[in-house]
């Protein structure tokens, strides 16, 4: 039952070329920043992402794209990243825009082994209806694109029908865990974690403090240890933010 990992590089080990990845964070809060420098290390290639975003330039999965590392990514969010847009706009990145909440309940209905849902957002837009540039040729032009997704009426009401995710490896990042792979997460740095470690088949969680089996009071836990396989203890975890205001 002891799941934790002496390394981060060891969490990550086994992820081939080719493999999905659900990485929790919004913007850079959250996000497993540790886990995804090893993965950098590690060196596997040809990934597919599934995130709110996909980090900053030099920062979070920013690092992977920058060193083509990633074949495509489905988010919701693609600002703050010049060298994402350059990618994408030139042909080398394929991109599945996903309305936010369309994305998180996705991942949550894949957890939860539910194949697919129907929702509202979209309906009526190219989400819907197909048309969405997944992937530019080079040259300006739409090398592929989304499909039309199946819709259907409920009490007059029009709704799209959406795939659950689930992906072979989850990184997420928990302010606490136990060896069990009980995680607690802190504040907004919660956002996507929960989601993207239940989407995971392996999921690998960076935690901030690690405890032993039983002290975590069971009340508290947001992600049960059911669905957590590897646990890396990180107490210098970074917490960075994307822009600081401060008064003049």
């Amino acid at each position: 039952m002891d799941k934790v990992y002496g390394t981060a590089d060891q969490a990550v080990a086994d992820i081939v070329d080719g493999s999905s990845l659900a990485v929790g964070g919004f913007g850079l809060c959250g996000i497993p920043e540790i886990l995804i420098d090893a993965l950098l290390a590690q060196g596997a290639t040809d990934l597919e992402t599934v995130s709110n975003n996909c980090g900053t330039d030099g920062l979070g999965l920013g690092v992977l794209l920058a060193n083509k590392r990633i074949r495509r990514t489905i988010g919701s969010y693609v600002g703050e990243n010049k060298e994402f847009a350059r990618q994408y706009l030139a042909g080398e990145l394929e991109v599945e825009l996903t309305p936010q909440g369309t994305l998180a309940e996705r991942m949550r209905a894949g957890g939860a082994g539910i194949p697919a849902f129907y929702t509202p957002a979209g309906v009526g837009t190219q989400v819907a209806d197909g048309g969405l540039p997944w992937r530019y040729d080079g040259d300006g032009g739409i090398a592929v694109a989304s499909p039309p997704k199946e819709t259907r009426e409920f009490d007059g009401v029009t709704y799209v029908l959406e795939h659950a995710i689930r992906t072979d490896y989850a990184l997420v990042h928990a302010w606490k865990g136990d060896r069990h792979g009980n995680l607690v997460y802190r504040h907004s740095a919660g956002n996507f974690n929960p989601v993207a470690a239940s989407a995971g088949r392996i999921t690998i969680a960076q935690v901030e403090i690690l405890v032993e089996a039983g002290e975590i009071d069971p009340a508290q836990v947001h992600t049960p240890g059911i669905m957590v396989q590897r646990v890396v203890h990180v107490p210098d975890a970074l917490k960075r933010i994307e822009k600081r205001t401060v008064r003049a």
